[in-house]
């Protein structure tokens, strides 16, 4: 019996596998300017712009809380370094409401310089790439049309389940840089607060946060090189000896495994990083 489309079924799940992986390993080191051909990022642009009006507005009332805060009376203001340090605040959230964009530009620049570093090492995650080895396409060919039934039941539960972790995985990815666009987007309002030095640990929980979020691209890469040396580091020994539906049902569960552990890497890559780096 001709049992071509079971076998095509793992293909195509396979393949979804492959291509998901290779466009996440592209995404990695493409920065948010040039994503999707820079269209979202000039939306962005557009609303921080309409963002730093309000950053302004709260500039100056961060500032004026934090002076009537720190000062019951106007004696302090009779000390020079008293002024001086708040006229410190005043000027470095006013160069962030003005400059914030090229601020998260560079931050991102640095961390995705350490991305790309990472990446280039191995020059790729080709070995983590899946496919089906010649001897299960061969046992299910050979297969009678009963022992077919229960093989197509194994075959689309995990095939299912493949393309289901395939997109759980690039989701991951596209996730990080929407976030990075929302950090971009609303950076006037957040880096407002320096401008008072008892609202700056606002200030500085942002950028720690995007700094999160910009490492977490470097996890992923050191997630999937540890993942393609994982997956290359031993081959899938199939046992011809028990029936198709145990040969096919123990080389799903295995593949499935080893994707398993690099989508729980990818999803945890918030986590990791700023556990990481204290952040």
């Amino acid at each position: 019996m001709d049992n071509n489309w079971i076998v095509d079924n793992l293909e195509n799940a396979l393949t979804t596998w492959n291509e998901k992986l290779a466009e996440m390993w592209t995404l990695l080191t493409e920065s948010p300017q040039t994503f999707k051909g820079g269209t979202i990022w000039s939306t962005v642009t557009t609303i921080n712009g309409a963002m730093q009006a309000i950053g302004y507005g709260l500039l100056v009332l961060f500032f004026a809380i934090s002076i009537f805060k720190s000062s019951a009376t106007f004696r302090d203001f009779q000390r020079p370094e008293y002024v001086f340090k708040h006229f410190i605040y005043f000027i470095l959230a006013k160069l962030g409401i003005t400059y914030g964009m090229d601020l998260m530009v560079n931050i991102f620049d640095v961390c995705n310089g350490i991305v790309a570093t990472a990446a280039s090492s191995v020059g790729g995650i080709t070995s983590a790439s899946a496919a089906l080895p010649l001897e299960i396409i061969t046992a299910i060919e050979d297969v009678g049309f009963l022992a077919s039934i229960p093989l197509w039941l194994v075959t689309l539960l995990g095939s299912l389940f493949i393309t289901v972790l395939a997109f759980i995985m690039i989701l991951t990815v596209y996730g990080r840089f929407f976030k990075l666009y929302m950090y971009a987007a609303l950076s006037p309002v957040a880096l407002a607060s320096f401008a008072g030095e008892n609202t700056t640990h606002f200030g500085k929980a942002f950028l720690r946060s995007y700094i999160g979020v910009c490492m977490e691209g470097a996890v992923v890469v050191l997630a999937c090189i540890i993942f393609s040396a994982f997956a290359s580091s031993g081959v899938t020994v199939v046992d011809p000896d028990t029936s198709v539906v145990t040969q096919v049902w123990s080389y799903l569960g295995e593949v499935i495994f080893n994707m398993l552990v690099l989508v729980g890497l990818v999803k945890a890559a918030d986590r990791i990083a700023k556990e990481m780096f204290g952040l």
